[in-house]
């Protein structure tokens, strides 16, 4: 018997789920499915804990298959109430996200592989290291890269019910608690996705994570600048941005439009302070020699042009690559060149942020008017 995918998934398409009246697939709520000869597996996203419909729903899928291609094909049916991507959506908005974080902090690049998400990683450890308590959001959802660098990609988050609301649980590694749209996701797989539906992902992790009690949260953002962006300006009130680069000239002109946006009049979220990464490369076994490989001071000239603090140089260091792969940041080897660079990088953080509390006012969730003279939240 030869079946296919598709074959399957039209049978599943008559299954109803009754509280939305649409079938299984069309609530993108099939997962997982393979077909092999005549054996056929796949996983239910059921939304909440202890469906009472799971069983119902389960025989119905089992009936339609067998209808469809007769008794002899072999079923197995899994279930899941974790949170997926096609719960995601934006109908569940708190008023005010994220009230218990004192800090949030904005790590934004121009351009793509200047190695931002190292740099939130090892920043988010560096400052659990001294004692506070950090969280992280992956706010890269079409590159999310916070799992692996944590070594949690087989890890899935769950929920729990609070005051008859359904919450994500943070997973916590190295003392951060961390939620990544990568969770939800098999890491081969592509997102392909359109702007709205990313600002939704985005919007749910935001609004329905129990972060809790929080000095700092790091929101690694996507490379340039666009919807997530603006979603995370107009959603969330953000206390400053750090603004990666590398000292080539094509990333410092990225970089630029980086700060930019944040200093538009309409956004005004204040820059706390720019890192350039990759500012040399040293051999861990030679910590004096550095070598410019990608220009000299670009970053720290940058800062100095655009009256911004320079907040650290991080050498290139093979190790922050291993590191980075095996999911064991180097801000953890407080012996290294680069968990030394890490913990000034953080301490300069904490420096800025507690200026910038003492002498500006709070930042305001952001409202932005569009053309015809509404405002967007």
């Amino acid at each position: 018997m030869n079946i296919t995918k598709d074959q399957i998934l039209h049978a599943l398409a008559h299954v109803v789920w009754p509280e939305k009246n649409k079938n299984l697939v069309d609530l993108n709520m099939i997962e997982n499915l393979n077909v092999q000869g005549n054996k056929v597996s796949f996983t239910i996203l059921f939304p909440g804990q202890n469906n009472p419909l799971k069983k119902s729903i389960e025989k119905a899928c089992r009936e339609s298959i067998i209808n469809h291609f007769g008794d002899e094909i072999e079923i197995e049916i899994m279930s899941t109430t974790k949170i997926s991507v096609a719960q995601l959506d934006a109908s569940k908005v708190n008023a005010q996200p994220l009230t218990r974080v004192k800090n949030i902090i904005a790590v934004a690049s121009g351009k793509g592989g200047v190695g931002k998400s190292t740099i939130s990683v090892n920043l988010a450890c560096a400052l659990a290291l001294q004692g506070l308590k950090v969280g992280i959001l992956d706010a890269d959802v079409y590159g999310p890269s916070i799992p692996k660098m944590f070594n949690m990609e087989d890890e899935r988050p769950s929920v729990r019910k609070i005051a008859g609301k359904e919450m994500i649980v943070p997973l916590e590694q190295y003392g951060v608690k961390m939620l990544s749209i990568g969770f939800f996701v098999r890491p081969e797989d592509a997102l392909i996705w359109r702007g709205p539906m990313a600002t939704s992902a985005l919007k749910q992790l935001m609004d329905d994570g129990l972060w809790g009690d929080l000095d700092y949260l790091i929101i690694d953002v996507p490379p340039g600048t666009g919807d997530i962006h603006l979603t995370l300006v107009q959603t969330i009130p953000v206390t400053g941005a750090i603004i990666v680069t590398t000292p080539q000239e094509v990333a410092l002109a990225d970089a630029k439009k980086a700060i930019a946006m944040f200093r538009q009049d309409k956004i005004n979220v204040p820059i706390l302070g720019l890192v350039e990464n990759m500012a040399w490369f040293t051999p861990e076994e030679l910590p004096n020699n550095k070598y410019y490989l990608f220009g000299k001071e670009g970053g720290k000239n940058l800062a100095e042009r655009m009256n911004i603090a320079l907040l650290g140089q991080i050498p290139l260091v093979q190790g922050i690559c291993e590191d980075g792969d095996s999911g064991q940041p180097s801000a953890l080897r407080d012996d290294s060149i680069v968990g030394k660079a890490f913990e000034d990088l953080a301490n300069m953080l904490i420096k800025k942020v507690d200026e910038r509390n003492a002498n500006m006012e709070a930042t305001k969730v952001v409202e932005i008017t569009n053309t015809d003279g509404c405002a967007a939240k």
